[in-house]
């Protein structure tokens, strides 16, 4: 009897371990303390997932030259990225916040969500930003026709409808929005390994293409 409550107990303990950094807050907790000890705040903060995460490491030189800071945790959905939005993006000032999120929602990284929820958490991370005099610009999912580490989901189409959201969305809000998805997609509606060497995680060529692209939308 009290081997089974103390295994009881230790579980318990594991979950509620495990749900106080559901967010992982400590990612960026010892880089967040730097940014805020720098005498000007960053142009731009990214908010991401692995796309955004692997972006910084491809190419940092294209983030320090532009003053701009990376917060993106691989395998992250959009529910994480908005609990963890005031540690790593508002508590940073900077002037705008690059928002590309949606692709491991899509993958049900977290188990199946729907379109409306996946864009009222974006909503609601554009609305932080508003709120704290951050501006916003929304970028469109990457293409994606199929996830490597989970498989027979149909991703391709799934991002379509989840980019028409987004962007009427941001016309009717008046929000800057990035077309990476009608700029990089091939035949199939997916990412060719022109950009993408497994057609989800962009190459250093692949990142080159979208820092073209949004450097339009910023200037």
């Amino acid at each position: 009897m009290k081997k089974t409550i103390l295994t009881l107990a230790l579980s318990l303990m594991s979950i509620l371990f495990f749900a106080q950094d559901f967010a992982n807050y400590s990612k960026y907790e010892k880089d967040n303390v730097k940014v805020k000890s720098q005498s000007t705040f960053p142009n731009a903060v990214f908010m991401g997932d692995s796309i955004t995460e692997g972006w910084v490491n491809s190419d940092p030189k294209f983030f320090s030259d532009n003053n701009f800071v990376g917060r993106g945790i691989s395998g992250q959905t959009t529910s994480q990225m908005l609990l963890r939005f005031r540690e790593d993006v508002i508590n940073l000032h900077p002037k705008k916040v690059i928002i590309l999120a949606g692709t491991n929602d899509i993958a049900e990284n977290q188990g199946k969500i729907s379109h409306d929820k996946i864009l009222g958490n974006i909503i609601s991370m554009v609305e932080l930003a508003k709120a704290n005099k951050i501006k916003v610009v929304l970028c469109s999912v990457l293409p994606a026709y199929e996830f490597w580490w989970r498989t027979g989901l149909q991703p391709a189409e799934k991002v379509v409808a989840l980019n028409k959201l987004l962007k009427e969305y941001a016309q009717k809000n008046k929000i800057s929005y990035v077309e990476y998805f009608d700029e990089m997609k091939d035949e199939r509606n997916g990412l060719p390994k022109l950009y993408a060497d497994d057609e989800v995680h962009p190459n250093i060529a692949g990142y080159k293409k979208m820092e073209e692209i949004l450097m339009k939308t910023l200037k």
